[in-house]
């Protein structure tokens, strides 16, 4: 993700809109409102759909009405992604919906970021070997604290596989989560099963009278 991001308001004029990506050699800027929410994008295509020669016009006998601004011309609602979702989830909504640049918001859609195609390819050449590093030492050593032998991290080409047995199953569910955020990880197969299951008594615990 790119964290300086180029963005307009929706009073920014059509010729304005057009210099800016131009000058910074883009596809598309984010249109924000006074509280840095995405309300909308302007991209190359909604400029040239509105772009009408000067010469296809037809005659007026009352003035013309002003350039558009790109509150007028922008697609909305915005495509956007959430801060907390993973690579793949950006990578498959990027190709669903046939676009290039993706905003970046926060739970309350305030733009943080965007994120592009070209970002999407780098991390996805992240080699195997340092994927595998990553999710043996940060994941399952420090912020899990499973033993680096009880689980064994296989990746080809961006897809994990794990194997092995940890302590608790509670910590099932953030060792996907976390392998998954992983920048290079395509996706997660997981056979890891678990020596207790203390979710039970979680559970319990939870449903026990305090008298």
């Amino acid at each position: 993700m790119t964290d300086e991001v180029v963005s307009v308001a929706p009073g920014t004029g059509f010729k304005d809109v057009a210099k800016l990506l131009a000058q910074y050699d883009i596809s598309g800027v984010p249109v924000l409102d006074d509280e840095d929410r995405v309300v909308g994008v302007v991209s190359q295509t909604d400029l040239l759909a509105h772009a009408v020669p000067g010469s296809h016009l037809p005659e007026m006998t009352t003035p013309a009405p002003g350039p558009p601004t790109a509150g007028e011309v922008m697609s909305a609602p915005a495509v956007t992604v959430h801060t907390e979702e993973t690579v793949a989830d950006a990578a498959r909504l990027m190709t669903r919906r046939g676009i290039e640049r993706l905003p970046v918001v926060d739970v309350e859609d305030r733009l943080v970021g965007i994120v592009t195609r070209r970002d999407l390819l780098r991390m996805f050449l992240r080699p195997d070997s340092e994927i595998r590093r990553r999710v043996t030492d940060e994941v399952l050593t420090e912020v899990l604290g499973v033993p680096s032998e009880d689980v064994d991290v296989h990746v080809v080409d961006g897809f994990v596989t794990l194997d092995g047995r940890v302590e608790r199953r509670s910590q099932l569910p953030p060792l996907i989560s976390l392998v998954e955020q992983v920048e290079g990880v395509v996706a997660v197969a997981s056979r890891v099963t678990a020596r207790t299951d203390d979710t039970a008594a979680t559970q319990a615990d939870r449903h026990a009278m305090p008298w």
